[in-house]
Formats: structure tokens, sequence, C-alpha cells
């Protein structure tokens, strides 16, 4: 019979997607059958799952920290957004539809039925499952037809334990706040709480416990300090890119990578990141491109013309040519390869209402948006570095013109992407190159930088191990999990 148990937080960024990674990981250490589940996400952070299909990038690293393959029934409904707007919808894996916010709040009530069907899916099997809200259940506004937090705790009878963030203040009041506004019938799904990222002496919280609990009538499952093997483990929310933008002490290779209104898949540059030689610069809005950089990478995108708008609007086309005047490198990843062209055009407007924009003129390729949507993982080869690679893909469009006749790579044995007849400039629609440590030193040493022996992946793993054993310690495991539901 399976278990399971939900962790709502108080609001977003609350740290819920690291606590259920946390807590896989444990109970996965502990011979547990254990899966993942979220209802409904919002990221353009996207993973392909092993099954072939796009799901949040935390329920990726929620399989992982299984030791299960992902599935796109761990997240059955990804919103993806395009606009300040509207967003597309992905469901079990594919694309279902696009629609603005307000008229996505009629639609919740037709999803449910998919949300509930991967939710027997996951669970079949299962000793237990760890699910994970979105945003905050006091939201009361978007309460109506909900499939993210107290909606899908009711309609699939999962106790929920509350999530709050210490660090960024007023916890006590978020947590007694979500209990004053819920309705009666979601107030009584919760269970317990949790407090999270906790700086200094725990003990110093005890009264604060006890006023929560005075208030509410929860008990504490336990106070979390800050976890600093977090920033080990793969970003999912743009919220994280504050972390990234605050930077890193001077290093012998300055990267910059702008951070574009529809980034994509961010967690590109956490293996950068990592590196010890690396200074990485995420670039914001209204910000200069790093004149002393050594290398600008153009990252993915969820709109790649209105992007290349903006980036042109930040001044960043200019800072970018005389980077490369300079000698600089250049790589587009996806959205940032189509730009380094002559030209993207739309002509059915997938991807919103301008349909055609020169690109930045760097590559000698241009690039047509086509309805279907590549989504896969792939085995490939650097052509450059004569190396193995794994990745994935997800895209629109197809890019095609003479510079491609100098393919980066060759993916499932097509060549794939473009290099400058210098080689100073590349571009390829292949995410997740930069994890391979290998590739990653190469690349890194062409630039006469000394890379480590960086294990990337074997951080990432270390890293959860490292979280597991904290909560296992911080927390009242036994009775948190033990609380779950069964079916």
């Amino acid at each position: 019979m399976t278990r399971a148990i939900m962790l709502q937080g108080t609001g977003s960024d609350v740290g819920k997607s690291v606590l259920v990674a946390g807590l896989c990981r444990l109970a996965r250490n502990r011979g547990l059958e254990v899966r993942p589940f979220k209802p409904q996400n919002m990221s353009n952070n996207a993973a392909v799952s092993d099954d072939g299909g796009e799901i949040g990038r935390a329920q990726w690293l929620q399989a992982l920290a299984c030791r299960i393959p992902s599935s796109v029934h761990m997240n059955p409904v990804l919103l993806k957004p395009q606009s300040e707007t509207g967003s597309q919808i992905i469901v079990q894996g594919k694309v279902w539809g696009q629609a603005r916010g307000r008229d996505y709040q009629k639609l919740k009530e037709q999803l449910l039925d998919a949300v509930m069907e991967s939710w027997d899916i996951v669970c079949n099997g299962a000793d237990l499952v760890i699910v994970e809200g979105a945003g905050s259940p006091a939201e009361i506004n978007l309460r109506a037809g909900d499939i993210a937090n107290m909606g899908f705790a009711r309609k699939a009878g999962v106790p929920v334990v509350l999530v709050g963030d210490i660090d960024r203040g007023g916890v006590i009041a978020s947590i007694v706040g979500t209990h004053a506004i819920l309705e009666p019938e979601d107030r009584d799904m919760i269970i317990g709480f949790i407090i999270n990222k906790f700086r200094g002496d725990i003990s110093l919280f005890d009264d604060g416990l006890k006023s929560i609990t005075k208030f509410t009538g929860w008990p504490s499952y336990g106070v979390v300090p800050w976890l600093k093997d977090a920033s080990r483990l793969p970003a999912e929310d743009s919220v994280a890119l504050e972390r990234l933008v605050k930077g890193q002490r001077r290093r012998a290779l300055k990267i910059a990578v702008p951070i574009l209104d529809r980034i994509a898949n961010f967690d590109d540059f956490d293996p950068l990141m990592a590196e010890p030689q690396v200074e990485l610069v995420m670039v914001r809005s209204g910000e200069r491109l790093p004149a002393d950089a050594g290398l600008v990478i153009i990252p993915g995108s969820k709109s790649t013309i209105s992007d290349l708008l903006r980036f042109r609007e930040n001044g960043w086309d200019r800072d970018l040519d005389m980077h490369r005047r300079r000698g600089g490198h250049i790589i587009g990843i996806c959205g940032g390869y189509q730009m380094l062209g002559r030209s993207v055009r739309d002509p059915d407007g997938i991807e919103g209402s301008l349909t055609e924009i020169d690109g930045l003129g760097y590559l000698d390729i241009d690039t047509v948006m086509k309805p279907g949507k590549t989504v896969r993982n792939v085995e490939a080869h650097s052509l450059q570095f004569d190396l193995s690679l794994k990745g994935y893909e997800i895209h629109l469009g197809h890019t095609t013109g003479p510079d491609c006749e100098r393919p980066a790579v060759r993916i499932n044995g097509v060549d794939d992407g473009a290099i400058s007849a210098d080689g100073k400039i590349f571009g390829t629609y292949m995410h997740g190159l930069f994890g391979d440590d290998a590739f990653r030193a190469a690349l890194l040493n062409s630039m006469g930088v000394e890379a480590d022996a960086l294990d990337y992946h074997g951080g990432v793993d270390a890293a959860l191990d490292s979280i597991a054993a904290q909560l296992a310690e911080e927390l009242n495991i036994e009775a948190l999990l033990g609380m779950g539901a069964r079916r």
C-alpha cells in the first residue's frame, strides 16, 4: 500500500523542491520505493524525461534522487511562460495548447483528469510518493478549480505539510496567516509545518515554534538549517537566478550570460559555475556585458524573436560586437544559436505576434519556426574535440545555411549546429553539453584555462546524499513520512 505526503509552501521559492529531493533520497537510502510528483509546475527550465516528454527540471532531479527513471507522469501539467500573460501548456509531456493566465483558470478542471491519471500511474507499485505543491495554498484568488495545491490534495486525499522560509523574514506570520485565510476543509488537510533555511542557533526559535502551534494547532516537524549543498543542485525557478547574479570572485576566465526575458534551461550553466577557474556572470536587463569576458554564451529562450528584440534594446548587440572585435568567444545554445544567425522567421506566429527578425549575423544560417517540437534525449559527438556527449533537445525551428557545413556536434548520427570560419563562435540545439566533464575541460583548455578534474554529476549525487543526511538529523522523519495517506 502506498503512502503519500505533500509539501506546500507559504510562498514561492521557500525550498520545497530541494526538500522533496532530499526526502526522496533519504527514503530511497532507507530502502523504500519512493517517487516524486508535482501536479502542476510553471518553469521554462524543462527536462526531457526518460520516457520522452517534457517535465519540470525539479521533478527530473527528484527522480534522480529516487534513483529511478524520470517520467512525464511525475509532472503531468507543465506551464512554460512565453509572454507576460500567456504560457504554453504541456500535458503528460506533450504540447497541449496555449493560454493566457485568465483563460487557463477556466481550463484547469479539464486538466484534472490527466493529473489524476498520472497520479495513479506514479503511485502504482510505490511504497511512498512525495508530492510538491506550487506557489502557495493561500493564493485564494486561484483556489477555484485548483489542481496544484489544496484542490489536488483533497481530491487525492493526501495530507499536507506546510513549509515556511525563515530566511526571508516573517515566517510566523506567513504560516499563521495561511492558517487564517484557508477554508476550513483546506486547513484540515494540513498536518504540520516545517521551518526551512534557518541560519544560526536553531534553539533560538523554540519559542517561535510554540507560538505557531499555539495559533494554528499544527505540530512542528522540525527546523531545517541553511542547506549549503543545495547550491550544488540544478536550479529550476527563475528566482534562483538571483543566486547566480551575485557572481563569484575574479577567476581565470570570465563567462558572461545575458538573462533573457524568457530564458530557458539556464541550469545548462551550473557546471560552469562549479568550475574553480571560471567566474560566471549572469547579466541582468539594463546591465552591460562585461568588457573583460573571454566568453559570452547566449542561452536558450522560450520566445526567440521577442528575446532577440530585447537583446538589442539592452544594447547587448553592441556589447557583443565589441567582444567579437576583441577576439572573444561566443556560444549560442538552442534559442541563442538561432539568434546568432542572419534571420529568424516564425510565419505561423507559433511563439508570438512578431513573425520575423534579423539575427545577430555571426553565423551564416537562417532559422524558420515550424509546428512540431523536438523533444528527446540524445547521444552526441563533439566534432570540435572528438568527444562523446549526452544531452537533450527541446526546441522549435529548423536551421540551415552555409555554416552548417561546419557542424558543432553530431546528434544521433545527424550533424547539428554551426561553427564560424575562425572557430571562435559556435551554436547548437543541444542542451547539457557543459555537464559533460571531458567536453567542459576541453572547451576551457581551448581558451587557455586549466580545468580541474571536476565530476559534476557525481557532485550532484553527493549533494543529494548530504542533504538527505541533514534532513534525517533535523526533522522528525518517522512522524513526517509515517503520517502519509495510504492508498
